[in-house]
């Protein structure tokens, strides 16, 4: 979020007490941000393809909190869903099973008996879980919304472990291995259930040309199929997610208008009207939207460079600290009372609170000179951050909160309250001490 947004937001959170000696982190959310990325998705297509049906649903691995999921199912996005666990979030926020798509590369039988019954729409993701939903298909009174996950073994973006399309990918049907095109069409041909077909090439370091390759190639095999079929079997293209976010400034690029004429033009016919057609973003709708507040508790300078130590690293940013190159986060300083810090930056580091020397959330930044009691903002991080909690040192979950501007000022509701102590007992098998002693 932009700072005129960020500034009043962090100033009302010190004030209003959200953020405390007691309670020194928390994460904040931009409801009104989050209305605006769902409205320029939906807007970006439509631009393109007035005539064509969209689902566009949200990715809930990249904040799976239910008044979120809620939020988006208000501005007309549905879900996309990778567990069972985000299956139950998706249901608890009212996302109806038709603007819901399941996918997994391990899905149980019971979780494809239970997505068949509520009509959930769902990506197989290889030939032996197709072979299971034969069985499965056959017992199901409604008609299935089935498709098949391929990869079109296109590459790899800047990071590895977020591309999907690389010859070795864990998810789809590999379609450039010998036989492998011809076994995809087959077994379309053999079900007229699997109506159908699914591609996701990557997200955050994955270029938009790399996205959209994967999209013709989807586009190019539906219309085979389709062709040797001899009738419009294939009637839905779920062209995945993965727009990549500007992490370095404010700027937002890439934007989903450019993605949206982008494919236009590489893939003019998957517009034509003939196809519904599913999107699965995540990171790009959540990320600009969330930012984490950390009180600064203590300062020190090791080797000459100020270090500013924090309550917000690891059990947060978990990507950004174990892999930096990859997930660097911008921090922006605030004095105690939440305003922006000022004066002259210096290079200095931000600790997290975890107990290993790796804990950073800024190596040698430059900044205002942070001092005990004031603020650390971690920005951009709504999607990946602060919702997919990593336990070390039983670091608790920190509470969330929504907010919006008002002609009164900024208005906080409570997404999901801090994480206690005695829950983290609770789960970590306190009710039976004892266990291991008989």
């Amino acid at each position: 979020m932009a700072s005129s947004r960020r500034d009043p937001a962090v100033h009302a959170a010190v004030e209003q007490g959200l953020l405390t000696p007691d309670e020194p982190v928390v994460a904040l959310l931009d409801t009104d941000g989050i209305r605006a990325s769902a409205t320029a998705l939906r807007a970006a297509f439509a631009a393109v393809a007035p005539d064509v049906r969209f689902l566009h649903a949200f990715a809930v691995k990249a904040c799976p909190l239910v008044p979120v999921l809620r939020l988006l199912d208000d501005a007309g996005l549905g879900a996309e869903v990778a567990s069972p666990g985000e299956l139950a979030l998706a249901r608890a926020a009212g996302v109806p099973a038709s603007r819901t798509v399941l996918d997994s590369p391990a899905k149980t039988e019971g979780e494809l008996r239970e997505a068949l019954a509520l009509g959930i729409a769902l990506n197989a993701d290889n030939h032996q879980e197709l072979a299971r939903l034969d069985a499965l298909v056959a017992r199901t009174a409604r008609f299935p919304r089935v498709g098949l996950r391929v990869n079109p073994q296109l590459g790899a973006g800047a990071i590895s472990a977020l591309s999907t399309a690389v010859p070795t990918s864990k998810f789809g049907v590999a379609l450039r291995d010998p036989g492998a095109r011809d076994e995809v069409v087959r077994a379309y041909l053999d079900r007229r259930w699997l109506t159908r077909l699914h591609v996701h090439s990557g997200s955050q370091g994955v270029p938009l040309a790399l996205m959209a390759e994967g999209v013709a190639e989807l586009y190019g095999l539906a219309e085979e199929i389709n062709a040797k079929a001899g009738r419009l079997q294939i009637d839905t293209l779920d062209i995945g997610g993965g727009l990549p976010v500007n992490f370095a400034s404010d700027e937002e690029t890439p934007t989903y208008a450019e993605y949206a004429r982008l494919l236009a033009d590489r893939v003019p016919g998957l517009f034509d009207g003939r196809y519904t057609l599913v999107t699965e973003f995540g990171r790009s709708l959540l990320a600009r939207h969330g930012t984490v507040l950390a009180r600064v508790e203590y300062t020190k300078t090791a080797g000459g460079r100020p270090v500013a130590v924090t309550h917000a690293g690891v059990q947060l940013a978990t990507r950004t600290v174990y892999a930096p190159e990859a997930y660097p986060v911008r921090i922006a300083a605030y004095d105690a009372t939440g305003r922006p810090r000022t004066g002259p930056d210096v290079v200095q580091d931000v600790a997290g609170p975890a107990c290993f020397a790796g804990d950073l959330l800024a190596t040698a930044r430059r900044l205002p000179r942070l001092e005990p009691g004031d603020v650390a903002a971690v920005l951009d991080t709504g999607a990946y951050y602060f919702s997919s909690h990593y336990g070390y040192n039983s670091l608790p979950r920190p509470g969330v909160h929504g907010f919006t501007r008002t002609a009164e000022g900024v208005r906080f509701a409570l997404v999901r309250r801090a994480q206690s102590l005695a829950e983290i007992v609770a789960e970590s098998g306190g009710d039976d001490p004892d266990a291991l002693l008989a």
